[in-house]
């Protein structure tokens, strides 16, 4: 049985375009777009859902895809089981199913906001990269479901839960540590697991408050004058790194903390929120040391801190954690509408696919506009039965793969 499981994850693995795989949290390029076609514009429990498999424990971590399977992870509620899960893309079904680490005492974070699985795994052909915070990181084979090395020896009192996902850049895995106690940026041989470089945050927090210093961002690399900059945001400051040594290039500062929103670049813009600041920044990052008073080219007040925004083309939708969303011309931070969408309480980060923006609420609801300077509503999505929606869903081919409280569904037009 174990061998045929094996050959089936194998078999499933096999090289596959591009388009369909959305292998890192907000899918290809980190940017939360997708070329899938063919979307359905409304869903319920019994509408427009090919399958919906259950998923035990509790966790926020995001579906990634690679071909035909489906990774994702999840915790016991008291955080003391870590486990990740391979799903066959195609009919729900759970391949692999392996406990990664055990906690002895895993530390007590706030369960409206957060679960001891919430960072996203990092996928590339033939590895999964699999994250929790301080309680450990892993590679696995993703053909035979072997992990091939593991660390737990990361400090970090995250203090509300571990929230910010892995990146791989070259030969390197990234990952982010932003707690109570330590807030650095590390990065590891992707074959080894070994330490190549670690990056403490230096800058002033304004605060001795260790409560005021985390944070939950995911970083991205870009390319600025044919040179890698690695754009981290933190509590009171966001930052460029060299990705092939920590080192620092510009930072900006700001009033925020616990910033949870995943980078965007676009326009010669970086594009980031500040978490309980509220605030939506644009840098140019062609600068050096502190460009706080030289390079923010525009910044807007939103009260957005949970989810990222998404660019398209020229313009920048933000929503906010109670639902209000506002675009904004992406060049000049102009706004050009504010419209509150549907459902209550908003953590997943909005997608573009099949000419469409999608929202996705708590309490299951969701709703797609066409992009542009004028709202216009395209359809409303319901799921029932008191489940949540707090994970940015995946979207590959012509499916919808979302993640609630306890299953996880592929929703496709019948």
């Amino acid at each position: 049985m174990k061998l045929g499981i094996i050959a089936l994850l194998a078999a499933l693995s096999a090289v596959s375009a591009p388009t369909d795989n959305w292998a890192e949290f907000r899918g290809p390029g980190g940017d939360g777009h997708s070329d899938a076609t063919g979307l359905p514009r409304e869903w319920s429990e019994t509408k427009n859902v090919a399958w919906k498999t259950a998923i035990h424990g509790r966790g926020w971590s995001s579906p990634v895809v690679w071909s035909k399977q489906i990774w994702l992870t999840t915790g016991t509620p008291d955080g003391k089981e870590l486990s990740v899960l391979c799903l066959d893309k195609d009919s729900g079904k759970i391949l692999l199913d392996h406990k990664l680490f055990e906690v002895a005492k895993p530390d007590e974070l706030w369960r409206k906001f957060n679960s001891y699985a919430s960072p996203t795994p990092v996928l590339e052909e033939g590895h999964v990269y699999v994250h929790f915070g301080t309680y450990g990181t892993a590679c696995l084979d993703a053909k035979a479901g072997k992990v091939l090395w593991a660390r737990n020896d990361m400090p970090c009192n995250h203090w509300r839960g571990a929230g910010s996902s892995p990146i791989v850049w070259q030969s390197l895995l990234i990952l982010t540590f932003d707690g109570y106690d330590f807030q650095y940026l590390t990065a590891l041989d992707k074959k080894t697991g070994k330490t190549v470089w670690r990056a403490d945050r230096k800058h002033d927090f304004g605060t001795n408050d260790g409560d005021a210093k985390k944070g939950f961002s995911t970083p991205l690399v870009i390319d600025v004058g044919g040179k890698p900059q690695l754009i981290s945001s933190a509590s009171a400051s966001t930052m460029a790194l060299d990705p092939a040594t920590g080192k620092e290039i510009w930072h900006v500062m700001y009033k925020g903390h616990s910033p949870a929103s995943k980078i965007l670049y676009g326009n010669g813009l970086v594009y980031f929120t500040t978490g309980a600041g509220g605030e939506v920044l644009a840098v140019k990052p062609d600068g050096t040391g502190d460009v706080s008073a030289t390079h923010i080219a525009w910044r807007a007040k939103v009260g957005a801190h949970k989810p990222s925004p998404l660019l398209h083309e020229d313009l920048l939708y933000v929503v906010n954690d109670g639902g209000a969303a506002t675009c904004f011309d992406a060049k000049t931070g102009q706004q050009v509408w504010k419209q509150r969408v549907v459902g209550s309480g908003y953590s997943a980060s909005p997608l573009y696919a099949d000419g469409a923006i999608w929202f996705f609420a708590e309490d299951g609801s969701a709703m797609a506009i066409q992009p542009g300077r004028e709202f216009k509503e395209l359809g409303k999505s319901k799921l029932e039965g008191g489940t949540e929606c707090k994970m940015t869903p995946a979207i590959v081919g012509k499916a919808i793969f979302l993640r609630t409280t306890d299953s996880l569904y592929r929703i496709e037009q019948k």
